[in-house]
């Protein structure tokens, strides 16, 4: 139990550091690249971070759970024109610690 704790908070750690090396600061975030088999989703309660993720996680149940809610709550026709995750964060960084690791 202990070992599968610190590998899911290693691999929130690496999360971060590979998102905030590969796009810098949250001015930084608004670039329109995004590297192939990667796609931009927005996430957050209040103010929406955008974060870069590999296509595979739209397989996985869980992480379609957050589409079906994000349909569910926004529909396909979005303001910001991105697709938005109706999750926190920090909900969202967990989730994706645990797609890396599978």
């Amino acid at each position: 139990m202990g070992i599968k704790l610190m590998g899911i908070a290693h691999a929130k750690q690496k999360l971060q550091r590979t998102l905030s090396a590969r796009y810098g600061s949250a001015a930084d975030s608004t670039s329109t690249e995004v590297p192939k088999g990667h796609f931009a989703v927005y996430v957050g309660e209040d103010e929406k971070k955008r974060f870069v993720i590999p296509i595979s996680y739209l397989n996985h149940p869980l992480f379609q759970d957050l589409l079906n809610k994000a349909e569910e709550e926004f529909g396909y026709d979005h303001p910001t024109g991105g697709l938005t995750i109706p999750c926190s964060e920090d909900y969202f960084i967990s989730l994706s610690s645990c797609l890396n690791c599978s």
